[in-house]
Order: C-alpha cells, then sequence, then structure tokens
C-alpha cells in the first residue's frame, strides 16, 4: 500500500524569476537554501533542504508537487501498485539536490506527481523576517475531472476524505491535519492556492501589517473556514498564485473518522459532512464597510417603521 503521510515540495514555473524570490525570501520569509546552475532557486520553510522551488518558464504555472511517503514499501514496489492502476511513472534517481530518488507519475489532471522517502536535511529554514510559515500546509487544485481525481488520491494513494463544500471543493488527508489537498471543481485546471502554517491568531495580525508594509492587499480573511475551521486569509504572490495563511486547523483522527474537538465546532463530535459555504463565521467579504453602515441604516429605518 502506497501511503503518504506529508506534503513534500511544490515546484512553480514563473516568468519573473527575480520577483517572485523576492517575495518567496523577503516578504515570505522562507530561506533560500541553493541556487542551481540553471538558475532554478531552492526555498525551505523548515528543516527538509527545500519547500518551494522556483524555476524560470514561458508561463508562469504549477509544475510539480510531491508527497513524502512510508517506508515500508520501495519505490520500485509503489510503481508496481501505480501500474496495477493503469498510471505508468518513471523512478529518477538523479533528481533535485539532496533527493536521492523518486517516482514521477501524472495523474488523473495530469499533474506531475512524485512520491519519495526521505530528503536530507539542510541548515533550518526558520526565519524571523517577513512573514516566516512555520510549514508549508497543504495545496488545493482546480481539476477538470474532480470526481475522478478524489476516486485516485483515495483509492490509489489513500487520502481520507474530510469534508466538502457543496459541489465546489473536496478536502483530503493523508495525515492528522483536515486536509493536505484540496480538489476544487470550478471548470479549470490550475493552481487554486498553495498554504502555508503560522503559529497562531497574533501571527495573522503581523502577516498582514507585512504584506500592508509591501503594498500586497488581504482580499479574503482573516476568517474562520467550516471546512476545517482554519483561521486563514488570502493574497496573491507577484504572479497571481493565491497564497493561503492559516492556523488551527482541525486535527483529524482517521480510526474515529472525526475531528479532535475545539470549543468552535458547531457539531459534537464534529466529523466529515457537505457544508453549504466556507465562513463559519459567515462573513461575506465582496461587501464593503460602506455596505454594512448602510444596511444597519436601513435596519433602523425598518425598526421605526
Amino acid at each position: 500500500m502506497i501511503q503518504p503521510f506529508k506534503l513534500g515540495y511544490v515546484v512553480l514555473k514563473v516568468q519573473d524569476l527575480p520577483k517572485v524570490s523576492e517575495y518567496y525570501e523577503f516578504v515570505m520569509g522562507c530561506t533560500l537554501q541553493e541556487v542551481s546552475e540553471d538558475g532554478s532557486r531552492y526555498y525551505s520553510v523548515g528543516n527538509e533542504h527545500y519547500s518551494i522551488i522556483l524555476k524560470e518558464a514561458r508561463e508562469s504555472e504549477l509544475s510539480t508537487f510531491s508527497f513524502q511517503i512510508e517506508e515500508d514499501i520501495s519505490l520500485s514496489e509503489a510503481q508496481r501498485i501505480l501500474k496495477q492502476h493503469g498510471i505508468e511513472s518513471d523512478l529518477v534517481t538523479d533528481h533535485e539536490h539532496y533527493l536521492a530518488e523518486a517516482l514521477r507519475f501524472q495523474d488523473v489532471d495530469g499533474y506531475t506527481v512524485e512520491l519519495f522517502h526521505r530528503m536530507d536535511s539542510n541548515k533550518s529554514g526558520y526565519k524571523r523576517e517577513g512573514i516566516a510559515p512555520i510549514k508549508l500546509g497543504h495545496i488545493a487544485l482546480g481539476s477538470l475531472h474532480p470526481e475522478r481525481a478524489t476516486k485516485f488520491y483515495q483509492e490509489v494513494l489513500n487520502f481520507s476524505f474530510t469534508d466538502r463544500i457543496g459541489d465546489k471543493a473536496t478536502f483530503l488527508t493523508c495525515n492528522t491535519d483536515h486536509h493536505v489537498l484540496n480538489i476544487s471543481n470550478f471548470g479549470e485546471r490550475m493552481l487554486h492556492h498553495i498554504a502555508f502554517e503560522l503559529i497562531d491568531s497574533s501571527h495573522h495580525v503581523r502577516s498582514a501589517d507585512c504584506l500592508a508594509q509591501k503594498d500586497i492587499a488581504t482580499f479574503w480573511g482573516p476568517a474562520r473556514h467550516t471546512a476545517g475551521h482554519n483561521l486563514a486569509s488570502y493574497h496573491h504572490d507577484p504572479e497571481k498564485n493565491v497564497i493561503e495563511l492559516y492556523t488551527d486547523m482541525d486535527y483529524y483522527i482517521k480510526q474515529l473518522n472525526m475531528f479532535e474537538a475545539r470549543p468552535w465546532h458547531l457539531d459534537n463530535p464534529q466529523i466529515p459532512k457537505i457544508w453549504d459555504h466556507n465562513c463559519v463565521w459567515q462573513t461575506e467579504f465582496e461587501k464593503t464597510i460602506l455596505a454594512g453602515v448602510l444596511e444597519k441604516k436601513q435596519w433602523k429605518e425598518e425598526e421605526k417603521a
């Protein structure tokens, strides 16, 4: 059985490598570990040698993402299992630095996925400058075949279903985080967002101030989601990739198919379900503060009537 337990690294193709590199190093506060001969830049947010790889290209897009898998089966055995499901793969030995080998294949939507056992550690990726997240937490993908994609990750890679928002997004996990992968249904194959974990709610405030100082708008949040109950905010990197910053994510107990109790849960126990909206506070961020003031004025007039 192939059993991922952690999101590994994400490879982004970018058009303006210097500008995007400046964002990840000085705004996000990731640690630049090395620059390869072709100019690719390797950034870390933890003990791993890299979490984000930036590669210069003509088009800006998600190139690759990876999962670290249990070592109870070899990558050759994992390759055999994938083939049983009709998926061809390549065992890559001349791979990225600090990674001995990886198993590379394409999923239902044609995304390049890599599986690996372990990555050598180098210096710590934690910094005190910029936002400085503590973990690369999850990715969200736009899928042209959301039902097939969800089935693939559940049946072939043993991900667990944790929640769904209507027919828009399905949440899957391979560990105790509420989700490591989010498969969205909006008619496009694209990266929806990359998510980084923060320390606590005060880190959200510091992050928002950091973004404001760099003239980067926070376009949603901070607010508490329904699926996952994570406190989240969203902004864009220089090439309009959506970046989520989050904390307080639900802790999934697979053996019980439920989430560890939290004071803000409305259900007891909180189990995987289908939600009809994505904000516990029912905040509608499309409305401006002025609209809110006008609503109150209208409400007062109605009360007097």
